[in-house]
């Protein structure tokens, strides 16, 4: 009987000892659980702070890049518009130079497709001549035309005075000097770009001159060498008038 008490006594208090271990166990494990979580909690927190000051000096940074890339940019531009300003200047300069040296010596120049020696003071004398032609001087006009012609007979601009000098003779009604005029013009420079409009002037002034002939061979010649053109046309009304 006190075995038997003993053995239960016995096993009741490994049961308690093994309980209470138990509990000790579940209980240390416990505060390590809480322990851990606590570390990581923190650890997350350090990790957003620091991504947030991560952050928050990119953003600074980028602001800071793009401050200095606006005012690198207004540098460029305003560089690009010193340079334009410059080139401008320069084009400026160079042109006033050529005008001025081609005001003493003698230059090279193509002037609607003919090429010449340019002398000193040569463009000037075409320039004023040619105003005092659309100025209605039209006297005045085929005198220094002529004057032209024979102190520059070599000019690159001839073919030129020698057109509106038919026309100044023809606006004048001296049809027979606008005629030799326009016809010397024709056969010296047969390609160049005025010659439907002195052809048409000529035949103008056959027409005046009444040599109705003359006039519908040259209006015909201007509409089978030129039918596209707006000459061709004028010439088509003026034969039009011819009875």
């Amino acid at each position: 009987m006190k075995k038997s008490q003993y053995l239960f006594k016995q096993t009741l208090s490994g049961a308690f000892c093994l309980s209470a271990t138990l509990i000790c166990l579940t209980l240390s494990s416990n505060a390590w659980a809480l322990f851990s979580d606590d570390e990581a909690r923190k650890a997350i927190l350090d990790l957003r702070k620091s991504l947030a000051t991560t952050q928050l000096e990119l953003q600074n940074q980028i602001e800071t890049l793009k401050t200095e890339n606006a005012e690198l940019r207004g540098k460029i531009e305003n560089l690009e518009k010193q340079g334009e300003d410059l080139g401008s200047s320069q084009k400026t300069y160079y042109q006033d130079l050529d005008t001025r040296l081609g005001n003493f010596e003698p230059r090279t120049e193509t002037i609607e497709g003919v090429t010449g020696t340019v002398q000193p003071g040569e463009k000037k004398a075409y320039d004023d001549t040619l105003k005092a032609f659309q100025a209605g001087n039209l006297k005045k006009a085929e005198d220094a035309f002529s004057a032209f012609a024979n102190k520059y007979p070599q000019s690159p601009y001839l073919p030129l005075v020698l057109y509106w000098s038919g026309n100044s003779k023809y606006a004048n009604k001296n049809y027979a000097g606008a005629i030799a005029q326009l016809q010397a013009l024709i056969k010296r420079y047969p390609n160049h770009p005025r010659i439907p409009a002195a052809m048409l002037t000529l035949g103008s002034s056959q027409l005046e001159s009444g040599n109705k002939a003359a006039a519908k061979k040259t209006l015909n010649e201007i509409i089978a060498k030129y039918p596209d053109s707006d000459t061709a046309k004028d010439a088509h009304q003026l034969l039009a008038t011819i009875k």
